[in-house]
């Protein structure tokens, strides 16, 4: 336990290499101090082992060598929940969760009050524009809170560390990625919380820890220079003076006019939020548009499955003939059935004997037919499923591929929902064309067949074995209607609860550092239990269904044997009609348990191919995979914005960008400034045509962006971003 930290923190002589690359030394035999309520500063080039030192200290690896000690005591005597408690974290790339704002915050200390928290967020310089926006504390910021800007996001950050009131506060360039404002709204922030803490610095820009305490200069996992900012920097030639030299022609942002640029950038920041507040019924307007153009669903989504599935036609025709012979199996047992009852019952001993071997042979002769159909049978549908999942698991894809991004930015399109399209729907969908589509055919083949002879040799017998048939199949079909809705429902569920798997396992070191595994795994626990609670008053319909199935078998064999008792004594039927028919009942009811069992797949199945179809005849407001528009031949560059309006279509109170009039020439080098949240990135994301304004005109050497060819556009454009994003594979790949 940790009753109190004061909050010395020493690194003893401390080597460390990382497991993945043994073979190079991260830190060497590294000493330094941070006092307590003391800013301690480290700074260097890349690579050289600042960062390093903060997961240490998180105790996300351990040292190969040396010892880390806090108050004299080494890390490793703390427990380790307790010990991240008493620490604050903020990174230079915030990590958010997909929930609201109020959430990630309350993540810094579970059982903080709203008055806590609203406090932390006035401590990071939140809360004003938070309470500007539509939904407050309750708004949604997103997968990695995209519907946030860089600056926004930081800042929530900066009060999930403060919520917790840490003794300790680790910076790890918390101001690199952002813009100059920003970066002065959030510094002062910043400035505020390390006052009466042990604070550690990682920074990029030297300017942000000038104020520090003390400063240690780090190269190849050693210090190299130590001292505060007025010594390191008289020390002539010294490695800090020239990096404060290097970046001197980076600073925008005087210390000495500071005060009245962060009071501007603050009123900016407010006034940009006051402006978002139209378009909101517009926006809707647009959206009802897009719905109404989006193709009509057809009813029938059998016959679009056959339709996708028709290059494996042969394989389908001969499966569903040999569906079609199977069907005769029960007939034909039941005939063989009868002829062997009656034998036994009118034939001598001598002639007994020669007619049941000759049953015999046919039972055995009809077993072995019908065991090379149902070999057909499995083999034809089976094959033809797989490609039919794998073919519409690609066009899924693709289809994905082809969705504008404000698509994305939906929360029942987060990655978990589109995880479970791309698998689990796909695989549902199979078994209404797989080798269960086979069963089913020939369970009704059975059961028309078997009907069907039974009229013909006793329909006064028959007709008793149809009502409880039908009883059974409405049954069924409302099972079947059931079971899609509740696939449907735990889709919906199983979707939010992989989109939190991933954002965890992706930001393990964040949930780590928050100590937020119990709160999490209660998160997901809970909404797998929504579905156990949505799918146990199902399963009692299942289980009535299923009960049902045996009671019409019971009801159907007594009131047959009861009409036959007087038919028999009116001598309008023999005893071996009796039998055939009772036999062809028997084998109806048993053939449509089969379709009962399966009756859970089928509207799964239904469920999961609306969802895949839905997405198949969506039209996106912009179609990426799209090879339509113009391409210009002398592409020049201008840039011109008339008038522009814009709202993210997720968020359409929030006004972005208002009446925009921005003219670019060819060969210009431009810059964007201003506050967080002002359109800066914006602006950037409707050249790259992810969205397309709300009103007025984006016109690239005169012609409306909208008219030109999208891969053409996007082939001529150069994006460096703020979090650049590289893919799981070669250096050279990405």
């Amino acid at each position: 336990s940790i009753p109190n930290i004061n909050g010395d923190i020493e690194f003893d002589n401390v080597s460390f290499s990382y497991p993945s690359r043994e073979n190079v030394t991260t830190l060497n035999n590294l000493k330094l101090i941070a006092r307590a309520n003391q800013t301690t500063a480290l700074v260097g080039s890349s690579g050289c082992g600042k960062s390093t030192c903060v997961s240490l200290l998180l105790r996300y690896y351990e040292p190969s060598s040396g010892r880390i000690t806090i108050d004299g005591q080494s890390i490793t005597d703390h427990k380790i929940k307790q010990f991240r408690q008493n620490i604050g974290v903020v990174s230079q790339e915030p990590i958010l969760f997909g929930l609201s704002i109020y959430e990630n915050i309350r993540f810094g200390k579970l059982n903080a009050t709203r008055a806590e928290i609203e406090q932390a967020a006035e401590q990071a310089n939140a809360h004003k524009f938070i309470m500007k926006l539509p939904k407050k504390y309750e708004t949604l910021v997103g997968e990695r809170g995209i519907q946030l800007s860089g600056g926004e996001k930081q800042r929530i950050a900066l009060a999930r560390a403060l919520v917790k009131q840490p003794n300790i506060l680790l910076l790890d360039e918390a101001t690199s990625a952002l813009d100059n404002v920003s970066e002065k709204i959030v510094q002062e922030a910043l400035d505020r919380a390390c006052k009466n803490r042990t604070t550690i610095v990682i920074a990029h820009r030297l300017t942000t820890i000038q104020n520090a305490d003390y400063i240690y200069v780090l190269d190849k996992g050693s210090v190299i220079e130590e001292g505060t900012h007025e010594t390191l920097l008289a020390k002539e030639g010294g490695e800090y003076q020239t990096m404060i030299k290097m970046q001197q022609s980076e600073k925008t942002i005087g210390t000495q006019d500071g005060s009245v640029n962060m009071t501007k950038a603050v009123a900016e920041d407010e006034e940009q939020l006051l402006e978002r507040v139209r378009l909101l019924s517009e926006s809707e307007a647009i959206d009802t548009n897009r719905r109404a153009s989006m193709l009509t669903r057809e009813k029938f989504v059998f016959l679009r499955l056959l339709k996708m599935n028709s290059p494996e036609w042969i394989f389908i025709l001969i499966g569903c003939l040999a569906c079609l012979l199977g069907g005769l199996r029960a007939p034909a047992f039941s005939i063989l059935f009868a002829e062997t009852v009656n034998q036994f019952n009118d034939c001598e001993y001598g002639d007994l004997r020669r007619r049941v071997l000759i049953t015999c042979g046919l039972f055995i002769l009809t077993g072995a037919v019908f065991m090379v159909l149902n070999f057909f049978q499995f083999v034809t549908f089976g094959v033809a499923g797989a490609k039919l999942v794998s073919r519409i698991r690609s066009k899924a894809f693709v289809c994905f591929l082809r969705q504008e991004v404000a698509y994305f930015d939906r929360p029942e399109n987060s990655s978990g929902a589109i995880c479970t399209q791309l698998s689990s729907n796909a695989a549902a969908i199979e078994d209404m064309a797989g080798s269960r589509l086979g069963v089913i055919c020939q369970t009704f083949s059975m059961s028309i067949f078997g009907i069907l002879l039974g009229l013909y040799y006793s329909w006064k017998l028959t007709i008793i074995i149809v009502a409880p048939s039908v009883i059974v199949m409405i049954a069924i079909t409302i099972q079947i209607r059931l079971s899609s809705w509740l696939k449907t429902q735990s889709d919906l569920i199983y979707s939010q609860a992989t989109t939190l798997a991933v954002e965890v396992i992706t930001n393990m070191r964040t949930v780590k550092q928050l100590s937020m595994e119990n709160q999490v795994s209660r998160q997901y626990s809970n909404m797998i239990d929504q579905e156990l609670t949505l799918s146990w008053r199902p399963e009692a319909l299942y289980a009535a269904v299923y009960g049902l199935n045996w009671a019409m078998h019971s009801l159907m064999l007594g009131l047959l044997y009861r009409r036959a008792l007087i038919l028999l004594e009116n001598n309008e039927l023999d005893m071996s009609d009796v039998v055939m028919v009772s036999a062809f009942g028997m084998f109806a009811l048993d053939a449509l348990k089969v379709v009962g069992m399966l009756a859970r797949r089928i509207g799964a199945s239904f469920s999961a191919a609306n969802a895949i179809f839905d997405l198949f005849d969506r039209i996106p407001t912009i179609n990426n995979g799209s090879n339509k528009g113009q391409e210009l031949t002398n592409f020049r560059g201008e840039t011109d914005f008339n008038q522009a309006k814009f709202v993210y279509p997720s968020r359409p109170a929030v006004l972005v960008l208002n009446k925009l009039q921005l003219s670019i020439k060819s060969g210009q080098r431009i810059a964007l400034v201003g506050s967080s949240g002002c359109g800066k990135s914006t602006i950037v994301q409707l050249l790259e045509r992810f969205y397309d304004v709300s009103h007025g005109e984006l016109l690239l050497d005169g012609v409306d962006i909208r008219k030109l060819n999208l891969q053409w556009l996007r082939s001529r454009l150069g994006v460096v971003s703020q979090e650049p994003v590289l893919f799981d594979l070669t250096i050279a790949e990405n």
